[in-house]
């Protein structure tokens, strides 16, 4: 018997005038997973984030999270997303605590301090609390970026290329922390240019080119050395990724 999947896309096509940005993509996702999705630049990683997370409408096809078309209730879907994309949605004169406080406000939780505590220690930053976000280190603010995603528990973690720009130190702690948020509870969903990196992290693996799934593999089934040359024959060799 098939259960049903925590998110499900349908023939999901997305076009901005002419330029067909995606081109049909049909996708299950089970609770719990973690899914990689690499390719290049353009080929419409950002675009199909975005509409997981109801902040760009699909042209045609379908996206059901939870059984529910996020057409159909996109202010519901989003408590159960979490979003971290190429802006850290962070106000730079305001504190590490505050920010934090500012968007539990919004999400209308109450008693939030021990949550706010909670996710500082987790992210590394609970002895910077009084500090400015402006302040921050490129690896720090993505930290916090992630600390806000968290903040309602979503089950569901949008991550669209989170590592970008971080040097390998903060890579690398980033990896970790995505390793540790992971898990039976919580599904993550995550672009990125750093085969390695990403494979790492992964236990399903996609790459998308042209706006179309060309890969779709459990990761355990492919190692480093393999993924490369295979993903120099889909998307050209000497495209960095």
């Amino acid at each position: 018997m098939m259960t049903t999947p925590l998110i499900e896309v349908t023939r999901l096509r997305k076009a901005f005038g002419r330029h067909r940005v995606l081109k049909g993509i049909d996708m299950r996702i089970e609770a719990g997973s973690s899914v990689v999705m690499f390719g290049p630049n353009g080929a419409g990683k950002t675009t199909f984030l975005r509409i997981l997370a109801t902040l760009s409408k699909p042209t045609s096809g379908t996206v059901r999270v939870a059984g529910v078309d996020i057409r159909d209730n996109p202010e519901g879907i989003r408590q159960y997303l979490g979003l971290v994309g190429h802006a850290p949605l962070l106000y730079d004169d305001l504190t590490a605590y505050e920010n934090l406080r500012f968007y539990a406000r919004l999400y209308g939780m109450e008693a939030s301090g021990e949550r706010i505590r909670e996710l500082l220690e987790r992210v590394g930053l609970w002895h910077r609390r009084h500090d400015l976000v402006r302040t921050f280190s490129r690896g720090m603010v993505q930290r916090m970026a992630i600390a806000r995603a968290l903040l309602h528990n979503p089950p569901i973690l949008l991550l669209d290329e989170p590592d970008t720009g971080l040097d390998p130190q903060a890579a690398e702690m980033m990896t970790d922390l995505l390793r540790e948020i992971g898990g039976s509870e919580r599904t993550i969903i995550m672009t990125t240019h750093h085969l390695e990196r990403g494979l790492a992290l992964a236990d399903r693996v996609l790459i998308l080119v042209g706006g179309e799934i060309v890969f779709d593999q459990p990761a355990s089934d492919i190692d480093y050395q393999e993924l490369r040359p295979l993903y120099d024959a889909y998307v050209g060799e000497g495209v960095v990724a």
